[in-house]
């Protein structure tokens, strides 16, 4: 795949994670498995404390929204091994999260818990951050023109900064000037760009967004940044139409700073 210019215009490149910075298998095969298989005795060794009991709260909340927005639910059956109103409550929870994670749900509920839940695998050394191979050079690369770098993902900022801090490339947290997450707006909302734009301090049109999501990359668009769409391993196949409209490239090494000393 040939190489990409970037319009001498920009003066920020905004990344996308999975499946752009990172292979898609390590979320699916790693991160989103190590929630299902620890969620309840995480919950049942936490309960108590100040910070679970937020994150119960919210997905609670959550819940609540979809009740009142129609969407469905996890339906409750009766569990006779369940005998307290707490394994009651952590179970209820539960079932909640891993029908969410089954739906593919983005809610900042759910991103929040998570986060929380990779912070103590991270830190434990039970879990390391991936990333492909190209990105930290290529990203010294781009730092050293002159370019700043920031991340935007759907999981939770605190689960983007545990990643690239506890990364099989070590901590390469100093390489990105900032983060966001859903809380800014979803991924596939042109205002959410804008929103990002106006808090870097420049025009949607001195960003160029890097992803692998085409229904991302049509929303960055319409607010009126540059895009590329990565290709990598596992990735969404694309359409001959996707293929003829979006700016492609295998590797970061392939981005090329045009205008720039």
């Amino acid at each position: 795949m040939a190489t990409v210019s970037v319009p001498a215009r920009t003066s920020a490149l905004l990344l996308d994670i999975e499946g752009t910075t990172t292979p898609i298998t390590f979320v699916k095969d790693v991160l989103f498995p190590y929630i299902r298989e620890h969620l309840e005795d995480y919950l049942s060794s936490h309960w108590e404390e100040d910070e679970c009991k937020q994150d119960v709260h919210l997905l609670k909340k959550q819940i609540e929204e979809d009740m009142r927005q129609h969407r469905s639910c996890p339906v409750h059956t009766v569990d006779q091994t369940v005998h307290t109103d707490e394994e009651k409550a952590i179970r209820e929870v539960v079932d909640n999260v891993l029908w969410q994670m089954a739906a593919d749900r983005k809610s900042t509920a759910l991103k929040q818990l998570q986060g929380h839940m990779w912070r103590a695998a991270y830190s434990s050394g039970r879990i390391k951050g991936e990333v492909y191979q190209d990105v930290v050079p290529s990203i010294k690369r781009w730092r050293e023109k002159g370019l700043k770098v920031f991340i935007y993902s759907s999981g939770s900022v605190e689960a983007q900064k545990l990643l690239f801090g506890y990364s099989v490339e070590g901590d390469v947290l100093d390489l990105f000037d900032g983060h966001f997450d859903t809380t800014i707006g979803a991924k596939v909302e042109s205002k959410s760009y804008e929103r990002i734009a106006e808090r870097i301090g420049c025009p949607p049109e001195e960003i160029t967004f890097l992803t692998d999501v085409t229904r991302e990359a049509k929303a960055a668009e319409e607010a009126g940044a540059n895009v590329v769409v990565v290709v990598r391993p596992g990735n969404m196949e694309l359409t001959d139409e996707e293929r003829g409209h979006y700016n492609l490239i295998t590797s970061f090494s392939q981005l090329e700073l045009s205008g720039r000393a």
